[in-house]
């Protein structure tokens, strides 16, 4: 799969066994969340306040839990100070439900 066109018609794609993800975050929210995908990014929704990059922090700790992942495994390639983010994540060991599973790579579930 070329990532490149998969990623200009989603807020993800694979590189290899690494997941790249294109976020939209809300900081101070009422409770850490996925939310849906808005455009070319996901929203996601966090409780930190966003001072100093921790929203972004408390994101990473928040998304590594919801992707079976070790904190190391999560890369913010930029926007640690911004609402406009990219991750990547080293190989996921599960997946929220807004990623298609068509896009899998084999043997992921």
């Amino acid at each position: 799969m070329n990532p490149k066109s998969t990623a200009a018609r989603s807020f993800f794609w694979w590189e290899g066994d690494t997941l790249v993800v294109n976020i939209l975050g809300k900081p101070s929210a009422g409770c850490d969340s996925i939310g849906k995908p808005k455009g070319q990014q996901l929203k996601v929704s966090v409780t930190a306040a966003a001072r100093g990059g921790r929203a972004t922090d408390h994101m990473v700790r928040f998304l590594a839990g919801e992707f079976g992942v070790p904190l190391s495994a999560i890369e913010v390639v930029f926007g640690r100070m911004n609402v406009n983010k990219q991750l990547r994540i080293k190989a996921p060991q599960k997946l929220p439900a807004m990623f298609q599973q068509s896009l899998l790579p084999d043997g992921l579930e």
